[in-house]
């Protein structure tokens, strides 16, 4: 369950004038601490405004409680693959989606750029 999840940092740039002709999102898992069932998480969300219009960056952390299984499964699979357990992955995914996609609108409208539209939902595909 998360419990707490805060932003550090932001940077939003407009590089050049022009039509945004599309935005790509990504979502990067820098660091993952678990002590007993506390997870941290660090992250940086970029939102890319293509062919070179701006860039908005945050970097922030995000703290999960969760049963002594899970939470050693997660410590697992960082350390050995920088993976997280895919349930888990979703949920860390989609909360840090949500809030950097509601702040960043704030943040982009001061250089003139348009808010980074909240996808769907994400979900963690399985290998086949």
């Amino acid at each position: 369950m998360i419990t707490n999840m805060k932003l550090n940092a932001v940077e939003a740039k407009r590089l050049k004038e022009g039509e945004i002709r599309g935005l790509g999102i990504n979502i990067a898992l820098d660091e993952v601490k678990v002590e007993g069932g506390e997870v941290a998480i660090k992250f940086t969300y970029t939102a890319d405004y293509q062919e070179g219009v701006g860039t908005l960056i945050m970097k922030g952390e995000l703290e999960a409680k969760e049963e002594s299984k899970l939470a050693k499964e997660i410590e697992e699979k960082w350390k050995k693959e920088k993976k997280l357990p895919d349930g888990f992955a979703e949920l860390v995914l989609n909360n840090v989606n949500y809030a950097c996609g509601a702040n960043g609108t704030l943040v982009v409208r001061a250089v003139n750029l348009s808010p980074p539209m909240i996808p769907p939902r994400i979900e963690v595909a399985k290998k086949q």
